[in-house]
């Protein structure tokens, strides 16, 4: 199990915890997180499970591969740390991960 917060536009925040093989995705969809709409259920096909990785993690998770990327280009206030949560697994190795919401999803 690996603990990742979840920080709100707003500020608030959601510390959960996900089990090894989910996606963050499916965290934060499981526990109603908002902010995370993921329409397409996960499948890289939209971008409304958006976030933003916190500068100290951005290595640790890594790049976008280019699906992602061709998918980010329909995401709301793209950063050089913006990643799809669906495209993220929970493992011990993100264990205290914490990821900022942007405003909004489209």
């Amino acid at each position: 199990m690996a603990k990742i917060t979840f920080v709100e536009h707003d500020g608030t925040e959601h510390v959960l915890e996900g089990e090894d093989g989910m996606t963050v995705m499916e965290v934060a969809i499981k526990n109603s997180v908002p902010g995370i709409d993921a329409d397409c259920g996960g499948a890289c096909a939209c971008a409304t499970c958006h976030v933003y990785v916190r500068e100290d993690w951005v290595e640790k998770i890594g790049k976008a591969v280019e699906m992602e990327e061709d998918m980010l280009d329909f995401a709301f206030d793209v950063r050089d740390n913006s990643r799809l949560s669906c495209q993220i697994k929970v493992s011990d190795a993100v264990d205290g991960l914490t990821l900022d919401l942007p405003e909004k999803q489209f």
